[in-house]
């Protein structure tokens, strides 16, 4: 690679390597070089070396090119899993151009929004995506990559050889969020900021002073972990599981089946002797849970350590499941989002009582703001903000990045909108989204916390929480409930249990029970659509 090629002195001497700029290309460039043969990425089909990936992300970086793509032009990613959204991933990342994902489960309005908003100039596509794309009018999107043969033969045409040039920190890299209160936005971060605030877990947050650092590090341990996200690669969690492992010189399995299948995921598991299993929630907790405990002897799951969470909170329910089926493991919860990265974590051990709003321990980054962006005092609701390496903004909206991205006293935070409450103990107790909190008589509910309360019944498979309009109070607490199958519980019922674990004004006045909870693709809960749901039940 020319950039990192020792160059002669004026005595014909030869100075070492230029220091690999924190971009996560060169993480990829450099674990290869190094560790060409440790497994990069494991799929139930083959296993690819970080020698493979490298040079296949190579070679669609040196297509991309000679298709016109510029540093900064943002290409979108149109597919589920499959080993082709890594190699687009680093690929547009090796050509200084920004991987833009795309949510597959849009529809036409949603993809025109999408593709519009982002101002992507080339698509990567899987081909039964063509033809909604061809739907869209689109006068910027000028190259199209339909993955099957056409892409194997441009790949196979390409040069292996890294020609590009010019990678550093300050490259781009952009998440759209999930839209789960309106359009999705796209968070703009630097590259090293990513690494630093979101990519460094896996190293438990460990000093990242080079990439020669990380690799130093990656070929002293001989035993890496595997890592598994199981929620689909246009989810920024499960880009950023990948990041983390990568960063860390780990592998990464890579469930690549059309649909979620909890039994496949388990396969997976057992394929690839996973260490770390990660869930966005109850959506994916749940039935992978229930599928060991309906067959304890199919898989071999020793090599399972740790259930990681994140995206979405675990309910107890769904807690006490996973400790019934995968006795002796720690659940790893996070906290983070789009806009501030990893902000706090916590290991539930099963010791402690079920406590609700969940609890995470933070750095000295995380602080909690009162209105007036003054700390709050301990005890005290406010808005949760995570200063040091946070994004530049939000693309083209300046009106929203002043709202969240905040100077306070010379110090530059993000401030994404969630409710938070600082404890006596240090901790801070994360309460949910201010952006569908209910205002019921002058009260505020945060929907999260009374979720937690309806899923700690055990009837109760799924719950959704919104305020629906009441003459006398603005808004009532109005609950969505999916129960078991043959559950005969009672609105009365729930509303009993919920009176025995919070405030009486949070407990839902109004209970309706449906048949499934509306959530998003990436199993988040879809609150527009629920309070849809419940004004169009209630007439």
């Amino acid at each position: 690679m020319t950039e990192h090629t020792p160059a002669p002195t004026a005595a014909g001497t030869a100075t070492a390597p230029a220091p690999r700029p924190l971009n996560l290309a060169d993480v990829l460039e450099a674990m290869a070089d190094t560790l060409p043969d440790r497994a990069a990425v494991f799929t139930m089909d083959k296993v690819y070396s970080f020698a493979e990936i490298d040079e296949r992300s190579t070679r669609l970086a040196n297509h991309l090119v000679s298709l016109g793509v510029q540093p900064g032009d943002h290409v979108a990613v149109h597919s589920a899993n499959r080993i082709e959204w890594v190699d687009a991933f680093y690929g547009c990342l090796k050509a200084r151009a920004v991987p833009i994902n795309i949510n597959y489960k849009y529809l036409h309005d949603e993809l025109a929004y999408l593709y519009d908003n982002a101002d992507c100039v080339a698509a990567i596509i899987a081909p039964e995506y063509v033809d909604a794309v061809a739907e869209l009018d689109l006068p910027e999107l000028r190259t199209q990559i339909v993955l099957g043969e056409a892409y194997d033969a441009a790949l196979a045409a390409a040069s292996p050889e890294r020609l590009i040039t010019g990678r550093s920190g300050d490259d781009h890299y952009v998440i759209y969020t999930g839209g789960t209160t309106g359009n999705p936005k796209g968070v703009v971060w630097r590259i090293e900021d990513l690494m630093r605030g979101a990519l460094n877990a896996a190293r438990y947050g460990a000093p990242l002073d080079s990439v020669e650092q990380l690799v130093e590090e990656a070929a002293a341990n001989e035993n890496p972990m595997v890592l598994l996200a199981c929620g689909p690669m246009m989810h920024g969690g499960s880009q950023w599981i990948l990041g983390n492992g990568h960063v860390a010189g780990q592998t990464v399995a890579l469930y690549d089946r059309p649909q979620f299948d909890a039994e496949q995921i388990l396969d997976l598991v057992q394929a690839a002797k996973v260490v770390s299993l990660t869930f966005l929630g109850d959506a994916m907790g749940r039935p992978v849970a229930e599928a060991i405990l309906a067959n304890p002897d199919r898989w071999d799951l020793s090599s399972l350590a740790a259930v990681s969470n994140g995206a979405a909170p675990l309910s107890e329910g769904v807690r006490a499941e996973i400790r019934k089926a995968l006795p002796g493991r720690f659940i790893l919860d996070s906290y983070g989002a789009s806009e501030s990265g990893a902000a706090g974590s916590r290991v539930d051990d099963g010791s402690e009582a079920p406590v609700g709003a969940p609890k995470f321990d933070v750095t000295d980054q995380v602080e909690v703001f009162t209105p007036d962006f003054t700390p709050a005092p301990v005890g005290v609701d406010g808005m949760l903000g995570r200063s040091g390496p946070v994004p530049l903004g939000y693309y083209k909206d300046p009106v929203k990045t002043a709202a969240t991205f905040k100077e306070i006293d010379g110090v530059r935070w993000a401030i994404p909108g969630d409710f938070a409450r600082r404890e006596e103990d240090g901790k801070v107790t994360v309460l949910g989204r201010g952006s569908v909190c209910i205002n019921t008589g002058g009260e505020k509910v945060h929907p999260e916390e009374v979720e937690a309360v309806l899923l700690r019944h055990d009837d109760v498979f799924d719950a959704v929480v919104v305020g629906t309009p009441h003459e006398r109070w603005g808004q009532q607490v109005t609950a969505l409930v999916q129960l078991r199958d043959g559950s005969a519980v009672t609105e009365e019922d729930l509303r009993d249990h919920c009176r025995s674990l919070i405030s009486n004004y949070k407990v839902p006045k109004q209970i309706l029970f449906i048949n499934e909870v509306p959530r998003t693709p990436v199993s988040k809960v879809d609150y527009p659509a629920s309070a849809a749901l419940a004004a169009e039940l209630l007439g």
